[in-house]
């Protein structure tokens, strides 16, 4: 038979054509100007606009979701020679994609953006703005690229790849977010524009361990045991790095032994052996090894100290049968006392079964009580990491206030098993990533997110002020963020139980704003419980059960030291608030 050769021709015609597409589909920025861009010049299809090219409008507002990088209104570059250019709609791009480039300064990164235009209103585009900023920071970097006037795309079009030119300088290890936008800028901006977040890469992940001291920390940890003697070698930091001390640290048996290492560098100045004193036989440690500098990255290990440092050797076992009789008559009468001693704790179990309660402070289980007085232990998962709860307030009802709420985040984390993120403990973050990026990086990361609602709040958020102080701004911004978040999930038909709001006894409901309604209420005291069993997922009741926690309930959290503490701060937030009520002096000026 013959071969078909017009099939085979005819798929080398067409991988031919996917080929000379691919490589078409990639597009660079040209260097070119506006007047270029205006006659449709074939050589100005993908340019590069500089801010000479281009007059900001100032009708634009500052306060826009972009901060001071706004998009460029389309008038000021195409629209005035045809007017009807800046009157489409073009949906957003998709696939933005992040590409580290290779640079020569080990403490800044260099990234490119790559991104596919959307189908929908190709043909009416004109361009591309990417806007580059570091979350919690100020840094804000623009890039605008426009279309020949005479281009026009079809939907087969969308497959282009297009890049921006690259970013450069760039802080190690920070988070950026990029936006790119789809021109001309239409009325409905929450389809027009693409977001993406990403890290720009750790010193190590750049330039190397050996290069980062900031970051280095020992590699090489190898432990071994010669009868009574524990002995750790690990490699030492690169001489230029000057390090000359270093330290140890293990726990078990509940105790933790420290160890100073001074290393002698003219016997060995690329690793040391040092001996871990003090431990006990029998007990597994857990063991962290770091430079004796601030701030240093430790290296945790494994150690495991054996009981048997010195065996009796098995010819004297056999030369002594006084000594063998005496052995096996040990062993009997041990596993007769372990039998017995077991048979007693299970009884002794049994019965004070029903007594037992909740301790919330490991979280290891909670008590299900009938109305029989008989008691049931229900286990949870001890692998279950506890909840993270990030805590929301505003600090414009004075320091009293402020005190409750920081005493409530000591409560729920000593006495809920609730893992709590507060503001107020996290100042060394805060610094590092601004308040907000703190902010947005915590309600993305945390399980739960909980506002506490009172006066001052809602007050702020129905006067709001470009005065305002940046806790207040900031607190103003995740009321609104969380409330939109609350309305995408209902409309999408989602949970929405990460969200939740929580007033004080001298606060009231009213004091909720509307952006919050959808959210989960509590009067915190009177609610402790209902809060736990929201954050632990329990039931609180079935038929015939109910929950019991000890000392989580309005009549007995007091009874703790911690919640003695927040009982005493809220009496004194409330006589505050009442003394203001009755001089009549608001809290909001």
């Amino acid at each position: 038979m013959r071969p078909p050769t017009l099939t085979l021709d005819l798929l080398l015609l067409i991988s031919l054509l996917i080929y000379t597409r691919g490589e078409q589909a990639s597009y660079r920025p040209q260097s070119c100007t506006l007047e270029c861009i205006r006659r449709g010049d074939p050589k100005c299809e993908y340019c590069r606009i500089t801010t000479d090219d281009v007059q900001v409008s100032t009708i634009v507002p500052f306060s826009s979701p972009f901060g001071s990088c706004v998009p460029w209104p389309c008038h000021s570059f195409l629209g005035q020679e045809s007017p009807d250019v800046c009157q489409h709609y073009v949906h957003a791009p998709h696939n933005i994609n992040i590409e580290f480039e290779h640079n020569e300064e080990p403490t800044y990164d260099t990234v490119t953006v790559s991104w596919n235009p959307s189908q929908y209103g190709i043909a009416f585009l004109r361009g591309f703005q990417v806007t580059l900023q570091v979350l919690g920071g100020s840094q804000i970097l623009c890039q605008l690229f426009l279309l020949g006037s005479n281009l026009s795309l079809t939907p087969a079009d969308a497959q282009r790849v297009y890049y921006s030119d690259p970013f450069t300088r760039l802080f190690l290890d920070r988070e950026y977010v990029v936006t790119v936008m789809a021109l001309p800028v239409p009325e409905r901006w929450n389809q027009f524009y693409q977001k993406k977040q990403f890290f720009t890469q750790t010193c190590p992940e750049k330039n190397g361990l050996e290069k980062c001291k900031k970051d280095w920390h020992p590699t090489y940890v190898e432990v071994h045991q010669d009868n009574r003697d524990v002995y750790v070698t690990f490699n030492l930091a690169p001489e230029n790095f000057g390090v000359r001390q270093y330290f140890s640290s293990c726990f078990g048996g509940g105790r933790r032994n420290y160890t100073s290492i001074k290393p002698d560098f003219s016997l060995n100045k690329t690793h040391h052996t040092y001996r871990l004193q003090n431990l006990q036989a029998g007990t597994n440690y857990s063991c962290e090894i770091a430079a004796d500098v601030v701030d240093a990255v430790r290296k945790t290990f494994l150690v495991v100290v054996n009981r048997n440092f010195e065996e009796l050797p098995a010819s004297r076992l056999t030369d002594s049968p006084s000594l063998m009789v005496l052995l096996s008559l040990g062993a009997l009468l041990s596993a007769t006392a372990v039998l017995a001693f077991s048979i007693f704790y299970k009884k002794r179990l049994k019965k004070k079964k029903a007594l037992t309660k909740l301790r919330p402070e490991i979280a290891e289980q909670y008590y299900d009580k009938k109305t029989d007085s008989e008691g049931q232990c229900v286990l949870l998962d001890k692998s279950m990491r506890p909840p993270r709860l990030l805590i929301c307030y505003s600090s414009n009802d004075g320091p009293a206030h402020v005190r409750v709420v920081l005493q409530l985040a000591a409560f729920l984390q000593r006495h809920m098993a609730t893992q709590v993120h507060l503001d107020l403990w996290e100042a060394l973050g805060i610094m590092e990533e601004g308040i907000m990026g703190w902010h947005c990086r915590r309600m993305k990361e945390c399980d739960f997110v909980l506002v506490i609602c009172s006066r001052g709040l809602l007050q702020n958020q129905i006067n709001q002020s470009e005065d305002e102080e940046p806790l207040e701004n900031t607190t103003l911004a995740v009321v609104s963020m969380i409330g939109e978040e609350l309305c995408r999930a209902k409309a999408l038909g989602q949970d929405l139980s990460k969200y939740m709001v929580a007033i004080f006894e001298y606060s009231q409901e009213s004091d909720i704003p509307a952006a919050l309604s959808l959210a989960s209420r509590y009067i915190l005291t009177k609610d402790l419980t209902l809060l736990f069993s929201h954050l632990h997922r329990v039931a609180l009741q079935k038929p015939g059960v109910y929950l019991q926690v000890e000392n989580i309930s309005q009549s007995g959290y007091y009874k703790l030291p911690a919640g003695a503490t927040l009982q005493l701060a809220i009496q004194e937030a409330k006589a505050q608030f009442s003394e203001e009520q009755c001089e009549g002096n608001p809290i909001i000026s």
